[in-house]
């Protein structure tokens, strides 16, 4: 490859994600679908503009653990600790029943294989996938019927948080068993060494992000430090306690959460992001895709895959929420509520390519689930608002 062709291909993906984000809004999609069939289109499945290549490959994983660090950023503890375990119970149940749902999914379509075994996990990362909760999906759902601060969208918002944390955290664990010369019980104790370094680290750089905040208030300084903490977590998480570096970003973004400069650290980031590693990201999740190799039975376990997806979440969380006092449509509206998924639903699946434990012909299945959800949440709900409004 020629050494400035880079340039070429940066212009083409930015320029193609751009567009066709802008024409996903208009039809009422997410942004980042558009990104995605971009990257589809341009790539070699169609077009073949633009190739995968080491260093989009690297530009991708920076635009990944930017994403997860926003998303740290924009977590509130506040609004977590004001629904408390009612929220933590529908998140418990909102990752196992998919879970269970996406593993037995797999086995039934392509059998089940010995515990231990490259199949068992790929299984077990299947259902993975389905873990996710697309927080911004859902809020921006929620703010749109005006139902975001009642306590159906606090509980929801909540509970799709503690989604993300617990995906993020199964997806630590399901990497490292996926290892066999790592035993389970070295994946838990480097999982719980990290979280213990994590508050240490985390209590300290909070402090000095506090008082560097009163000192430099809403200087461009505090960001770039912010991003550096991101990116140090980042390397220590995977390079120290083998967990994945997502995590470490997403940390890094909890840590600095409640600073009050947080929102303008997030700010300046999704400015990088936005305009370059956002855009790579979404659209070398389209240049990895392969529908080539699309074929009958991947056809059909790719409707049992969006239907076992959304009914498991519909399902999980819908129970626990009668469990916990909550009334039936109440219940239905939570359970609709968690069933969008998106940006890390798409960072689980390319986490997993990375490390051989998913095929590329597997993130057809995982756009598909984004785009329906994306749509019939939205709509479901305002039918479920309209039909059974929030008493007052």
């Amino acid at each position: 490859m020629e050494p400035y062709a880079i340039f070429l291909d940066l212009a083409i993906i930015i320029v193609a994600a751009k567009g066709f984000g802008l024409v996903a809004r208009k039809l009422k999609a997410p942004q980042v679908v558009g990104e995605i069939v971009a990257g589809l289109i341009i790539g070699p499945s169609v077009l073949g503009m633009v190739n995968q290549t080491d260093f989009l490959i690297q530009m991708a994983e920076i635009g990944v653990i930017l994403l997860m660090f926003m998303a740290g950023l924009e977590t509130d503890f506040r609004d977590l600790i004001k629904t408390g375990p009612k929220a933590l119970m529908i998140a418990v149940a909102g990752v196992f029943v998919p879970l269970v749902g996406g593993f037995l999914l797999y086995g039934a379509s392509f059998g089940f294989d010995a515990v231990g075994s490259e199949g068992f996990f790929k299984a077990v990362f299947i259902g993975t996938i389905m873990t996710a909760t697309s927080v911004s999906i859902t809020v921006e759902t929620l703010r749109e019927l005006g139902h975001l601060k009642g306590t159906i969208g606090t509980t929801i918002l909540s509970a799709a948080i503690i989604d993300d944390v617990i995906g993020i955290i199964v997806l630590t664990f399901v990497i490292g068993f996926k290892n066999p010369e790592v035993k389970p019980s070295d994946v838990i104790v480097s999982t719980v060494l990290f979280f213990v370094f994590a508050i240490g680290v985390g209590f300290v750089a909070y402090k000095v992000f506090k008082w560097a905040d009163k000192r430099w208030p809403h200087k461009r300084r505090i960001p770039v430090l912010g991003l550096a903490l991101c990116l140090i977590l980042a390397y220590l998480a995977e390079e120290f306690f083998g967990i994945a570096d997502i995590t470490g970003a997403y940390v890094a973004g909890l840590i600095l959460c409640n600073v009050r400069d947080s929102e303008y650290i997030a700010e300046k980031m999704d400015i990088s992001s936005y305009m370059l590693f956002g855009p790579i990201f979404f659209a070398s999740i389209g240049l990895k895709t392969k529908i080539d190799s699309f074929s009958i039975t991947m056809l059909v376990f790719t409707v049992g895959f969006v239907c076992v997806a959304l009914l498991c979440k519909v399902i999980g969380c819908g129970i626990v929420s009668k469990i916990c006092g909550f009334k039936g449509a109440d219940c239905i509206k939570i359970g609709v509520g968690m069933m969008t998924r998106g940006e890390v639903a798409l960072i689980v699946a390319q986490k997993g390519l990375a490390v051989g434990l998913l095929e590329a012909n597997y993130f057809t299945p995982v756009i598909i689930l984004i785009i329906v959800s994306s749509i019939a949440t939205p709509i479901i709900l305002k039918i479920l608002y309209n039909k059974y409004p929030d008493k007052v």
